[in-house]
């Protein structure tokens, strides 16, 4: 399966909202800090980034986990970087 890739804010953002989305997370009316995601080299199964120091996640742990693997599986960090010497660039 081939990844799409989303910016770190994006992935942040699809992290959270599945995470928030869980039945046990919601049931308990708990907020969890998702932290942004760190590039890495990719692992064995080709995901590039990988997220840790959850916070208020105590009793989660597994949630975020499952959450993680999906994500992970579904969408690679992306690695461009914007060239900010002309503001003005399209």
């Amino acid at each position: 399966m081939i990844r799409k890739t989303l910016n770190a804010s994006r992935l942040q953002q699809e992290v959270d909202r599945r995470i928030h989305r869980l039945q046990e997370v919601v049931e308990d009316g708990v907020k969890i800090r998702v932290p942004r995601p760190q590039l890495q080299e990719p692992d064995k199964t080709g995901c590039n980034w990988n997220m840790t120091n959850f916070g208020n996640a105590v009793g989660f742990e597994r949630d975020i986990e499952g959450v993680l693997k999906a994500v992970r599986a579904e969408y690679n960090l992306s690695t461009e970087t914007k060239d900010t010497s002309n503001p003005f660039e399209v």
